[in-house]
């Protein structure tokens, strides 16, 4: 593509797309995006909630004179393309497939951002001292791409607006904000419905042996058994409860997790933490010195959910 100047980069969520020089960030950061994915992309955006068939991203992405397997060709560009984005097909949240027709964008409204525009007088113009120095340059306009939009063609005008001082500080210390690097959402999902299966485990075990439970905590603190014993059952019931939700959520591809999680923190924060402490109870067997060890990564796993929920389903905050 050979798109003017006039539209140089496109937002779309918290992803930009640079159409002169064929790179995607996300939050800031470039990510590795290959030609022909990227290609799909500027299609998909000039023309978003509508369908691009198979035949238009043919003709695009090879000359009428090459010879590959546009099948095979194009499915791989569209599943890169995903993997960037942490889509699927299954759930689409960028990109929609239409079966054997094409695609379809149907993520956040794509935005153009323009440059920022010169006064025709402003090479001659010579402020006075104080203006200078009071002078601000209005931030770059946007404006939301419509039907007709593409890459080449001048963007809509817009009125450019000052950020607010108050919600600039506040995006900077939103700690929802803060970039994440781009993963495989089906690794991701594995990786917390292990962790979900993994309490599970720690709960069924702790309440199929609360008598020893007791006599553990009781050699341990002197007329603690009873205090740990009703702290399992009450912590392992509701702790079953959480890890069933979370566990059944990752398992169907439940899209606001990510917000439902956020709520719910504070709360599974504190049942990790105490549960955290049961490596202690062990201390007979693997000293003090392995127990505190086991301790260390079930206090860090809470936050390690977290941040792979807000990876998996970001934009649900």
């Amino acid at each position: 593509m050979q798109p003017e100047s006039h539209a140089r980069v496109v937002r779309f969520g918290v992803y930009e797309a640079d159409l002169r020089s064929g790179e995607l960030r996300k939050h800031g950061i470039r990510l590795r995006v290959q030609d022909q994915p990227f290609q799909v992309l500027c299609m998909l955006l000039e023309r978003p909630g509508e369908l691009v068939t198979r035949e238009e991203l043919r003709r695009r992405l090879w000359p009428a004179d090459t010879f590959v397997d546009f099948d095979h060709g194009l499915n791989t560009a569209v599943n890169k393309l995903r993997d960037i984005l942490g889509d699927s097909a299954a759930s689409p949240r960028f990109i929609e497939t239409l079966a054997r027709r094409g695609y379809r964008f149907v993520g956040p409204a794509p935005v153009v951002v323009q440059p920022e525009a010169t006064p025709p007088n402003a090479a001659n113009a010579t402020p006075s001292a104080p203006l200078a120095a009071n002078h601000v340059n209005p931030p770059a306009a946007t404006a939301e791409i419509g039907e007709g939009w593409s890459p080449s063609a001048p963007a809509p005008a817009a009125i450019p607006q000052a950020p607010s001082p108050t919600n600039t500080a506040a995006a900077q210390l939103e700690p929802d904000d803060e970039p994440l690097p781009s993963a495989n959402r089906g690794a991701l999902r594995t990786l917390l419905a292990l962790a979900q299966v993994m309490y599970l485990g720690f709960y069924i075990a702790a309440l199929a042996q609360l008598p020893e439970v007791n006599r553990l905590a009781a050699e341990l603190v002197e007329g603690g058994g009873r205090a740990a014993e009703a702290a399992v059952l009450i912590t392992g019931t509701a702790g079953i409860a959480v890890r069933l939700y979370l566990l059944t959520a990752v398992f169907f591809d439940y899209q606001p997790l990510g917000a439902k999680f956020k709520r719910i923190f504070p709360l599974v924060l504190l049942l990790d933490f105490a549960w955290a402490l049961s490596p202690y109870l062990l201390t007979p067997w693997i000293g003090m010195g392995l127990a505190t060890a086991a301790c260390a990564p079930l206090l860090y796993l809470p936050f390690s959910q977290r941040t792979l929920i807000r990876m998996a389903y970001p934009g649900r905050q």
